[in-house]
């Protein structure tokens, strides 16, 4: 099976939803744990990255095209 590609600021969907509704996280933090945000109530989880990978469905908008350089 081929390891989910994300990065930092990526928007990812979760398998389960927040209990606010969401279910569109954020990556802000990266590394043996990963700290996602909620895109509808901005509460943020940190939880382990196995843990991550496993209950991580897509990555809806990934960070390289949010990029401006103004």
């Amino acid at each position: 099976m081929e390891r989910k590609v994300f990065q930092l600021g990526d928007i990812v969907q979760m398998k389960k939803q927040h209990p606010c509704g969401s279910n569109e996280m954020e990556i802000i933090r990266m590394g043996m744990d990963i700290r996602i945000k909620c895109t509808g109530c901005q509460h943020s989880v940190l939880i382990p990255r196995a843990k991550f990978e496993k209950n991580m469905k897509k990555v809806l908008r990934s960070a390289e095209g949010n990029t401006d350089n103004n």
